[in-house]
C-alpha cells in the first residue's frame, strides 16, 4: 500500500500545484495590498516556509542595476532558503526567483529529481537562493541544509500556517531558527474575528459572524480542495501565545469580492 499512498500524495500534489497556478493570481489580488507594505522590511538571510511559486519576490526591496535590470537589491537580501514541500512548485519557484536576482541551487539531500537544474549563471551579482523539500512541523526532520544556513535574519510566511500539519511546532521552530533581534512577517488566513475586534482594520461591513459560521460548515471539504487548508485556524492568537517573541504586532482584514475571498480573512 506504501506505493499507492505515495502515488495519490503526489497526484494530490501535482493537482493542488495545478489549481494554485491561476489561484494564487487572484489570491495575491488579496493580499499584495497588505503584502507589499510588509515585504519591504524583509533583510539579511531569509527563510521562507512554504514559498509555492513566490510570487511575492517581487515585493522585496529592488533596485536598478547598472544593466538597467530591475533585481533584488543585494545589499538589503544576503541570502535565501525557500522550503518547500510541493515538488511540483520547483519550475515556477525557480522562474521566479531568477527573474527577481537570485541564483537558484537544488539541495540535493532532499530533492533527488533530475529533471531540476540549478541556476546555469554563476555571477557575483546574483543573491545565493536555495530550494529544500521539506516542512518544520517535525523539529526532528528540519532539513540539514536549513539548520547549516541557520541562524536568519527574516523568516517569512505567506499562507503556509493554514496547511501545516503542526503549526504549534512550526512556529516554535521558527522562534527557534531566527536570529536575536531577528523578525518573523507573516500572512496568514484565518477565521473570521468577531465584530468590532480592535485588530480589525479593513471589512468591517462584512458579516463576520455569519461568514465564520460558512468557514466551520465548509472547512472540511476545503481542506480537501485546497490540499490541507484550515480556514478556521485563529492563527494570529497561536503566533501571539507562541513563547520567545522579543514582542508581536498584527492586524486582520476582512477581504470582499469575489465569493472566496469572503472565506479567507487575514492576519499579517
Amino acid at each position: 500500500f506504501g506505493g499507492i499512498s505515495s502515488r495519490i500524495a503526489a497526484f494530490a500534489d501535482w493537482a493542488f500545484s495545478f489549481n494554485w497556478s491561476s489561484e494564487s493570481k487572484r489570491q495575491d489580488e488579496r493580499a499584495n495590498p497588505y503584502r507589499s507594505r510588509l515585504w519591504l522590511d524583509v533583510t539579511g538571510k531569509v527563510l521562507e516556509l512554504g514559498p509555492g511559486f513566490s510570487s511575492s519576490l517581487k515585493l522585496l526591496p529592488h533596485k536598478t542595476t547598472s544593466a538597467g535590470q530591475y533585481l533584488t537589491n543585494s545589499e538589503v537580501i544576503q541570502s535565501y532558503t525557500a522550503l518547500e514541500p510541493n515538488p511540483f512548485m520547483y519550475g515556477g519557484l525557480q522562474k521566479n526567483a531568477e527573474a527577481n536576482g537570485f541564483r537558484v541551487k537544488f539541495d540535493r539531500n532532499t530533492i533527488a529529481d533530475d529533471t531540476v537544474h540549478d541556476t546555469a549563471v554563476t555571477s557575483d551579482g546574483l543573491i545565493p537562493f536555495d530550494i529544500v523539500r521539506g516542512t518544520l512541523d517535525d523539529p526532528g526532520q528540519i532539513p540539514q541544509l536549513v539548520l547549516d544556513n541557520a541562524p536568519y535574519d527574516t523568516v517569512i510566511t505567506s499562507f503556509s500556517l493554514c496547511t501545516a500539519k503542526d503549526p504549534e511546532a512550526s512556529l516554535k521552530n521558527i522562534v527557534r531558527l531566527l536570529k536575536p533581534g531577528g523578525a518573523y512577517i507573516f500572512i496568514e488566513h484565518i477565521r473570521h474575528p468577531p465584530p468590532n475586534d480592535p485588530l480589525l482594520v479593513d471589512g468591517h461591513d462584512i458579516d463576520g459572524v455569519f461568514w465564520s459560521r460558512m468557514q466551520s460548515l465548509f472547512n472540511p471539504l476545503w481542506n480537501i480542495l485546497g490540499h490541507g487548508c484550515h480556514i478556521i485556524r485563529e492563527t494570529g492568537k497561536t503566533i501571539e501565545q507562541t513563547p520567545g517573541w522579543e514582542s508581536v504586532d498584527y492586524r486582520y482584514a476582512r477581504i470582499g469580492g469575489d465569493i472566496l475571498s469572503y472565506f479567507v480573512p487575514m492576519a499579517f
